[in-house]
């Protein structure tokens, strides 16, 4: 039992009637546990025992006091007990910020494999846009973050850090599945569906066109994915999308390809408030890095 000594060794004679075979349960002499009742009852200020050489019972108020400070102690061992296995990595929440390509894509995977070792870990996923995830990171409210570009801010500890490649998606027939390559030059001669300008990957590609001095025709933006490979599906134009969507895979009557072009590349960080220890998140993240490594 992980308790405080003196109530645990008052229920232990309360239940024996016995101060010898109490404090031998207790691994103490007789003279210690006598020291721990009697501080017991000077602390609360009352008598718990009747004792006498051959006989100890307790008092009325010794008596009402047994159920009371077992439900403690049993409490007490709960608490203790849940802290060990949260320690041990056996329970916990993991609370996770995420990119939306990654959190519909490839991690629904991740931490289907996670529990089958861990099923009692719990799994809590917000997918939002980089800036969002940054924020509740930095808030706490969330122990990870899956997050698009550099950090650099002493607020964070980088837990890893991978790359991101775009893909345009087209649909069956399109010119760009008869092209050897689809850099910039390619890409500026026809419609495209961009990703908002917030996100991430807006940014990425805004940059990419910016640095080749070249301007996109866009057709239309779309916060979600799924709606740019939707507007791809009705012919409004070709997406430009992260390779970590699963958009990019899922459509069968779409195609898509890498950018042939390093700018079209997004960093991904792994990111945790600096200077917190969270066990469970951080034995979820040791296995997502692997994840992302392999992939």
């Amino acid at each position: 039992m992980t308790c405080p000594p003196e109530p645990a060794a008052f229920v232990t004679v309360a239940q024996l009637g016995n101060f010898t075979r109490a404090a031998s349960l207790l691994n103490l002499s007789q003279p210690a546990l006598t020291v721990r009742i009697r501080n017991l009852e000077e602390s609360l200020g009352v008598r718990l025992f009747d004792r006498n050489t051959r006989t100890v019972s307790l008092t009325r108020i010794g008596r009402e006091l047994v159920p009371a400070l077992q439900r403690i102690l049993r409490d007490l061992d709960a608490v203790v007990a849940q802290a060990r296995d949260l320690a041990a990595q056996r329970h916990g929440i993991v609370r996770l910020a995420a990119l939306p390509s990654f959190a519909a894509g490839v991690l629904p995977e991740i931490i289907a494999q996670f529990r089958e070792t861990n099923p009692k870990i719990s799994f809590v996923i917000h997918d939002v846009i980089a800036s969002e995830v940054i924020a509740q990171v930095r808030e706490e409210q969330v122990d990870l973050g899956l997050t698009g570009g550099r950090i650099v801010d002493p607020d964070f500890e980088v837990l890893h850090t991978t790359q991101d490649h775009m893909h345009v998606v087209y649909p069956v027939g399109h010119s760009f599945g008869d092209m050897e390559q689809v850099g910039v030059e390619a890409l500026i001669r026809h419609p495209l569906i961009l990703m908002h300008p917030p996100t991430s990957v807006r940014a990425v590609v805004d940059a990419a066109f910016l640095t080749a001095s070249r301007l996109p025709v866009i057709a239309a933006e779309a916060t979600y994915m799924s709606t740019a490979v939707g507007m791809v599906r009705a012919g409004l134009g070709a997406a430009i999308v992260p390779g970590s969507a699963m958009e990019v895979r899922a459509e069968q009557t779409l195609r898509s390809r890498p950018v042939d072009d390093q700018r079209f590349t997004r960093e991904v960080s792994i990111i945790k408030k600096a200077e917190r220890t969270l066990p469970a998140s951080e034995s979820f993240a040791r296995d997502l890095i692997q994840a992302l490594q392999t992939a």
